[in-house]
């Protein structure tokens, strides 16, 4: 069993300005803070692992194994903003924990973790209570020597303060009280985002000498539209790699997130493929949406079920006739349990793995056609209005339809188009500019209003479902009849929409925008 615990802290050297050793000032002059209760000393022995590359130092990772303290055991450290970290725990063992392991899975893959750093810390723990003796904060003044494990690597030592609030406080006021009163004792704050990090930097072996560049090593000149798309295709590589322990952790709106990063780089292989060979990218695309298709078992399931607990919960008590909620609950549950396995398998999987692989070795050598060399001014906004004149094409065919089964289809389609527009004028709009930016948010708001379109088509075919179901165990089908009506007029009304907007969207004074010098 793994348990997690959300980290506010901040660092400092202890050291004052002109580099001699400080002295702790008086923390009662903090504001709420009543008194300061020394704890005694601990004694603490981490040994901290990661890749030969170090992969999880490059993403600001830390594994640890600790003995020593009231929370020995190992520890998995994930950043959530500047001073905030998750840190995973799990009970003591000789080997990794198979629940942490998972959580590293996108980023150590085949390669092994090794002991990489020894720290051993002597840490004075001091108590900082509020006039009700309640603990706000807990301060540690720890004197570090770390051991390099890595072969050539040295050793080295420093002092440091440490401040974190406590548990169920969350109130950085405090860490702002603190924080200023050290620094008027002269202590600065840490360089360094964890002492692990600073133990890799000072202990590292001695470099060897660099090895002769390779010609062409950077495959696109800085300032050509292959070295904008290429930088867009590995932010979403990353993404997609850092999205998975959130995924596997049921972080809000995680699965989402990353269903949209495959989603991006697949259509960034269709949008740009005058820049990244089709004949290379297509396969891994098709990969790309098997992912997508797997991750959306889970994420389609969110979206539904909040979509009609939104409706039950706008309808007047006397129109919910039956166990309306209790039935969804039986429902909603149903599916998420095999949803949430099946997720959970799809990331444990070899195909998954080897989808990861090909992303990198992709990137590392990419397929590059001649108009990648060229300006990005040349080749992205035509690969924008592309997708444009495509996404046009679909809305005029739609809209030809009659309301029905066809016509649900044609939008359906539609709205994967102004999907992948979108996408495309986002990836461009740091190059292009704010005409791109706008063009984005006008693909987006005709995105939105096939989207409702389409939440609509899938939530009638639910509430059919759980009308069947009611009825056959005896209850009230009346509920989910009046939704599937409300439903209906949705549709209806996003199909009388729809024209309006994609007016807007179409304005030909911002194609002349996206495409002027």
């Amino acid at each position: 069993m793994a348990d997690t615990k959300r980290e506010i802290e901040r660092k400092f050297e202890f050291t004052s300005s002109d580099g001699d050793q400080a002295r702790l000032p008086d923390l009662t002059r903090v504001p709420g803070v009543g008194s300061v209760v020394d704890k005694g000393v601990v004694e603490l022995d981490a040994v901290y692992y990661d890749t030969q590359d170090l992969r999880l130092d490059a993403d600001s990772l830390t594994l640890r194994r600790r003995t020593g303290g009231d929370d020995a055991g190992w520890h998995l450290k994930f950043p959530v903003t500047v001073g905030i970290r998750d840190e995973i725990r799990a009970p003591l063992s000789d080997r990794l924990p198979p629940a942490l392991a998972a959580l590293l899975r996108s980023r150590v893959r085949d390669a092994e973790l090794v002991p990489v750093v020894r720290l051993l810390s002597s840490r004075d723990v001091l108590h900082l209570l509020a006039d009700d003796h309640i603990v706000l904060a807990e301060l540690s003044i720890d004197t570090v020597r770390a051991e390099g494990l890595r072969e050539g690597s040295t050793s080295t030592a420093w002092t440091e303060i440490e401040v974190e609030l406590a548990d169920g406080v969350a109130d950085e006021s405090i860490l702002d009280g603190v924080e200023k009163r050290l620094r008027k004792a002269g202590i600065r704050p840490s360089t360094s985002s964890s002492k692990v990090a600073r133990a890799l930097r000072e202990t590292a072996p001695k470099p060897r000498k660099a090895a002769k560049a390779a010609k062409n090593a950077e495959p696109a000149a800085e300032g050509t539209a292959g070295a904008h798309v290429l930088g867009y295709l590995r932010a979403q590589r990353d993404a997609l790699v850092a999205l998975d322990p959130a995924v596997r952790r049921e972080l809000p709106d995680s699965v989402h997130q990353m269903r949209v990063a495959t989603r991006r780089l697949r259509s960034a292989f269709k949008s740009y493929a005058k820049i990244v060979d089709r004949g290379v990218t297509d396969p891994v695309g098709e990969e790309l949406k098997w992912l997508a298709a797997e991750l959306g078992v889970d994420r389609d399931r969110e979206v539904l079920t909040e979509r009609l607990r939104t409706r039950i919960a706008a309808l007047p008590r006397t129109l919910l006739l039956g166990p309306v909620r209790g039935r969804l609950r039986i429902w909603t549950a149903a599916r998420r349990t095999g949803s949430r396995r099946r997720t959970v398998a799809v990331l444990d999987g070899k195909r998954y793995l080897a989808l990861l692989g090909t992303l990198d070795t992709l990137l590392a050598a990419p397929p590059l056609l001649p108009p990648a060399e060229r300006p990005v001014s040349d080749v992205l906004p035509k690969a924008v209005l592309k997708d444009y004149d495509r996404l046009a094409g679909r809305v005029h065919t739609a809209l030809g339809l009659a309301p029905g089964h066809e016509r649900d289809l044609a939008l359906h389609e539609a709205r994967k188009a102004a999907k992948r527009a979108r996408y495309a004028a986002e990836a461009a709009a740091p190059a292009l500019g704010k005409a791109a930016e706008k063009f984005a948010k006008r693909m987006k708001a005709v995105q939105n209003v096939l989207g409702d379109h389409q939440d609509s088509v899938v939530a009638r075919e639910a509430l059919r479902t759980l009308a069947a179901q009611a009825h056959a165990a005896g209850e009230s089908a009346f509920t989910w009849g009046l939704l599937y009506g409300q439903e209906e007029a949705t549709a209806a009304a996003r199909e009388r929409e729809l024209p309006e907007v994609w007016a807007r969207a179409g304005a030909p004074k911002l194609r002349e925008r996206l495409t002027a010098p």
